[in-house]
């Protein structure tokens, strides 16, 4: 297990591969409101490569990754209205020396999101 960081890993699973494009943001929420930590999309392997995945800007907090499946969809072949559209995953960061795997796994029809190794 690396140290630190927040990393996403996304599967289309009704498809048997990885969301490649699919747009991932990660905020923080505090007193202030909502903070953008980082924005981007999965590349080929399923991983989003942001340095947010090695600890940059991540401490202790609540957190907020949403996963945009909606425009994935559409960007697939696959128009709209789209079931999923918008999907969040709040969850907590307690110990920012701990690295935080976020699998996301999909159909058009549900998700499921964990904190994993």
């Amino acid at each position: 297990m690396s140290a630190g960081g927040i990393s996403v890993h996304a599967v289309d699973v009704a498809e048997g591969c990885p969301a490649v494009g699919l747009r991932v943001e990660i905020a923080v929420l505090d007193a202030s409101g909502r903070r953008a930590v980082a924005e981007g999309v999965i590349g080929p392997d399923g991983s989003f490569d942001h340095p947010v995945v090695r600890g940059v800007g991540v401490g202790a907090g609540t957190y907020e990754a949403v996963f945009h499946l909606g425009a994935y969809f559409t960007a697939q072949g696959r128009p709209g209205p789209h079931f999923l559209d918008q999907v969040p995953f709040r969850f907590t960061v307690v110990r920012p020396a701990e690295h935080h795997h976020l699998p996301l796994k999909f159909t058009r029809f549900g998700y499921a999101v964990f904190r994993g190794v």
